[in-house]
């Protein structure tokens, strides 16, 4: 576990320091955030077209399991055998499977303004995310965001989903951080609003650029950081 922010700077860097010293954390989501989401509608559609899939099957059957998958009680192959290979294919659950990991991509500027944030400011990092395990493994790995983020609280590792409070709490006791001390950023805006509910600092996120500017207003400027 990381140790705590680091102490004051030099002088010239007082005021940034004193703005920021009440935000210890970061809590992030990591699709639509850090990376491009997992395994999506969209991403579904691009599935369906490719493998030749009835869609509306698919999604019936995606909606009535994917929240058990998320959770961390069935695992990839269960939830593929319930909604795609509940029949005969031509393609092989491999290559279904493969397909889904690769819909995954960086946000290379997100990424990177939370790599220029935390190195600045020393704050620990936490993805807060819904997610299956073997998708969450994948992309932990695949784009190396133990790099940037302390502690993974994915869904299918707590069992908890957002917007249930539960995640937040847990999120909180591991990184042993205040609500108020906690700025949390995320696209989806029903799971920022239950974040302030419990006193965090929420951001929804729309773009690097909006988001850069929330962060600096919360004391994270990164304003001439360039130059340090």
């Amino acid at each position: 576990m990381r140790a705590g922010p680091a102490g004051p700077g030099p002088r010239g860097k007082e005021n940034t320091l004193t703005a920021s010293r009440s935000i210890k954390t970061l809590f992030l989501d990591i699709g639509g955030v850090l990376l491009t989401n997992g395994w999506d509608h969209e991403a579904r559609r691009r599935a369906c077209e490719t493998f030749d899939l009835d869609r509306a099957d698919v999604e019936e059957r995606h909606h009535l399991t994917f929240d058990t998958y998320e959770e961390g009680k069935l695992n990839l192959d269960t939830y593929l055998k319930r909604v795609v290979f509940h029949k005969d294919r031509t393609f092989t659950p491999e290559a279904f499977r493969q397909f889904m990991f690769d819909q995954s991509q960086p946000l290379t500027d997100t990424l990177n303004l939370v790599r220029a944030i935390k190195t600045r400011f020393g704050l620990k990092t936490a993805a807060v995310s819904n997610e299956g395990r073997e998708l969450t493994v994948y992309r932990i790995q695949q784009f190396e965001l133990g790099s940037i983020i302390d502690f993974f609280v994915s869904s299918c590792f707590v069992h908890f989903r957002k917007p249930d409070p539960d995640i937040y709490s847990i999120a909180l006791d591991i990184s042993q951080s205040q609500p108020d001390e906690v700025i949390y950023v995320d696209d989806r805006l029903m799971f920022v609003q239950v974040a302030k509910e419990m006193g965090i600092h929420g951001i929804h996120h729309t773009g690097v650029g909006p988001t850069r500017n929330q962060l600096a207003e919360l004391g994270l400027d990164l304003t001439g950081a360039a130059n340090d």
